[in-house]
């Protein structure tokens, strides 16, 4: 059966795609574990405030796009240039540190951040920013105390170094522009005439220094810095606006839609082809009991139900899981097994097990259900992507599970900070192209199965 299924270039595609994703979601698994994964996607403790925001993945600067990335610049770590000297006959003490990068992108950063780490017993420490552009051209920021011992000084939009860029900028254009250019534009930028319109600017390239200097005060009083520039790209699959990595979501949506599609699949499919079975065999007020019951499920609105459902209680995607089950047991797929049924317990060889005094539940389980398995099973195939849809769906509503990182809850966010709108195309094409993947995989294999255990849907 399997080398005449992989005769069907369809099947093949389809389990291509399907070990595709399985692999993904192995690694996924394997890599991240669940509970890491939920603790990265909720970003606790700040994990992602060193990420870009709304960064585009890493590979669009093979398509010509030289957009900048992420640099890091540690006084903490080895090789930096930082020295420490203490004041004569004071408690004092004084702190250079200067930082050098190249800086060859042809577009400017998103961000910049300063991260102080101290430790001192007296008053805060206050420092004070020399920023260096390629020809030595100095400027000189304001100074700045630290609020505590584990600091963050915003350099993009503290109000302070707006002003003082703004004023700075009306210097060399000689004109006052209409709003104050991004920090991260004028500390990188060509200084002369085109700083007055935003759409002229240019990045200058070259080496950059910044320089910090600071006053400890307290023997025991140290000070590192770590100066964050933002870039524009990041990792495999860009960032969101909550710096979160894209990645994470696209791995463990995964093996999220795949168990999603399946299980619903298997067990709506298992439990439909139970009821048909008994419905068929029996008839009588059985048979009319379950088909008016199936009716009646056949005309109740399914997805309303669903969102009323998850609208009024907190559920995750398992209990999200369990109510679709049970809102689809009564399916047109009783209907359309009950009709086999009618036709197999008519044969010879089932008139046969009930001459030997078969029972009747011996009957339909080794006798009648094992007749319809391979017809049903390429819709059961084939009925995967559509469950794995409706998860998608529910998370694009705002229904899904909300602690979980799914390719729908992705397309939500991206839809809610304005994605499109704002020209963050890959925040929306990723997840859907993982869905679309998926689609495929198991629409080829259903479409093969099809083929084999349908005689009329062979190829000549």
């Amino acid at each position: 059966m399997l080398r005449e299924l992989l005769s069907y270039k369809s099947a093949i595609l389809g389990l291509g795609l399907l070990l595709f994703l399985l692999s993904i979601s192995v690694y996924a698994i394997v890599a991240i574990p669940y509970s890491e994964s939920i603790n990265l996607w909720r970003g606790e403790g700040g994990i992602w405030l060193e990420n870009p925001r709304n960064a585009q993945p890493y590979w669009v600067r093979y398509l010509g796009m030289n957009l900048p990335e992420n640099i890091e610049l540690d006084s903490s770590q080895a090789g930096s240039a930082k020295i420490l000297t203490p004041i004569p006959g004071s408690n004092l003490k004084m702190l250079n540190m200067a930082f050098s990068f190249d800086y060859d992108y042809d577009d400017f950063p998103s961000e910049i951040n300063i991260f102080f780490t101290s430790k001192y017993t007296g008053s805060a420490p206050v420092v004070r920013i020399n920023w260096i552009k390629p020809g030595n051209k100095e400027i000189k920021l304001p100074d700045y105390i630290l609020g505590s011992q584990s600091d963050k000084f915003y350099l993009s939009i503290d109000p302070k170094v707006s002003s003082l860029l703004y004023d700075y900028t009306a210097k060399i254009t000689s004109v006052k522009p209409e709003s104050a250019l991004p920090v991260e534009q004028v500390l990188f930028a060509v200084e002369n005439k085109t700083m007055a319109n935003p759409s002229t600017i240019r990045p200058l390239k070259g080496t950059y220094t910044v320089v910090i200097e600071g006053t400890l005060f307290g023997a025991d009083s140290v000070l590192d810095a770590k100066i964050v520039i933002y870039g524009k790209v990041y990792g495999l699959a860009g960032t969101d606006h909550l710096r979160r990595d894209l990645t994470i979501a696209l791995l463990w949506g995964t093996p999220i839609a795949l168990s999603f599609g399946l299980v619903a699949s298997i067990a709506i499919t298992s439990l439909q082809i139970l009821l048909a079975s008994v419905s068929g065999y029996y008839g009588g007020k059985i048979d009319s009991a379950i088909q008016r019951l199936t009716e009646v499920y056949m005309i109740l609105p399914f997805l309303p139900f669903l969102i009323l459902a998850a609208s009024l209680y907190k559920v995750d995607i398992w209990v999200i899981l369990l109510m679709i089950i049970v809102l689809s047991i009564f399916g047109q797929g009783v209907k359309s097994t009950r009709a086999l049924v009618m036709q197999i317990k008519e044969y010879p060889y089932v008139e046969a097990a009930r001459s030997y005094g078969a029972s009747p539940r011996r009957i339909i389980l080794y006798y009648i259900i094992p007749k319809i398995l391979p017809t049903v099973i390429p819709s059961l195939i084939a009925a995967v992507p559509g469950y794995v849809f409706l998860e998608a769906s529910l998370a694009f509503l705002g229904l899904g599970d909300p602690y979980l990182p799914s390719w729908g809850k992705v397309i939500d966010d991206s839809f809610t900070g304005g994605a499109l709108y704002k020209g963050y195309y890959y925040w929306v094409l990723e997840p859907a192209f993982m869905l679309i993947l998926t689609a495929f995989a198991f629409s080829f294999l259903g479409f093969a199965l099809d083929k084999l255990v349908n005689p009329r849907l062979k190829e000549v």
